[in-house]
């Protein structure tokens, strides 16, 4: 039985690079329907794509599930632009049927009105310097490498994990300096759209908090801690982790095995590796 929600948002797939979890991501969206799926950017890594990705049947499964969801369930889908996806400047805006394509978008949940963006627009490197994005985007697609590497020969020898990312983390004091004024700059944003909360993903860190009355949300990713958000019928919002939702599940409803919970293994890094 598929578990109902009025919104769904998912953000920061990157179909393209190795590391996307699509799968994880399509098994999800299997098990669930909604009234309104957002899709809040970087969901196609096109600078990957553009470099050495390839298409593969798994990134082609992931919108045939999309095409479901508006076929089966009349399902509203909204795609907002990040800056890994921006190739679809082009055709901005772009509407066609239940698919609507757009750089923000303005929610209305219960009496609450949230304004949805993906976030790179607050992000000074990614949008003046694409340049130095993008050399943080190899640096960080380089760490998913050696970490994965790395811990695969602990594991061998009986060693418990440990995170290299961590240790980037730790000694980059400015990541932390950096997510705090992200999230304030957001909020500034969505009062000054009269609005009671901003919905963004960009920084692969979920979070459900309050900032000078203004409610936070940020979806999180599906490369490190393969979260999403999602709206009850009342206007409750929450932040569902796949590895807690498919434990909470029984053999037969599954249809993708158990994998380790990267959030505890990839925290959120600097902005230039976004």
């Amino acid at each position: 039985m598929k578990t109902y929600y009025k919104t769904i948002i998912l953000s920061d797939i990157h179909l393209g690079i190795r590391n996307s979890r699509v799968k994880e991501a399509v098994d999800f969206l299997s098990h669930h329907k909604c009234d309104t799926l957002i899709l809040n950017g970087d969901i196609i890594d096109g600078w990957q794509l553009r470099k050495s990705g390839e298409w593969k049947k798994k990134h082609t499964s992931f919108f045939r599930i999309i095409m479901k969801y508006m076929h089966k369930y009349n399902t509203k889908v909204i795609y907002l632009r990040g800056n890994h996806d921006d190739f679809l400047d082009e055709i901005l805006p772009f509407s066609f049927g239940q698919f609507i394509i757009k750089r923000h978008h303005i929610l209305q949940s219960a009496d609450k009105k949230y304004y949805v963006v993906h976030g790179d627009i607050f992000d000074t490197v990614t949008t003046k310097l694409k340049w130095l994005a993008k050399l943080g985007d190899i640096g960080y697609t380089f760490l998913l490498w050696l970490n994965r590497h790395y811990n695969h020969y602990r594991t061998k020898r009986g060693l418990p994990y440990y995170s290299l990312s961590q240790v980037v983390k730790a000694k980059v004091k400015s990541a932390v300096s950096f997510i705090s004024d992200y999230e304030e700059q957001l909020c500034e944003v969505a009062a000054a759209n009269h609005c009671d909360g901003v919905i963004c993903g960009h920084i692969h860190q979920a979070a459900d908090k309050t900032i000078n009355n203004i409610h936070y949300l940020n979806s999180g990713d599906w490369v490190e801690t393969m979260s999403a958000l999602v709206e009850t019928e009342n206007g409750e919002w929450n932040i569902v982790y796949y590895n807690e939702w498919l434990q909470q599940q029984t053999p037969a409803e599954t249809t993708y095995t158990t994998v380790q919970n990267t959030a505890t293994y990839f925290p959120s890094l600097t902005p230039e590796l976004l």
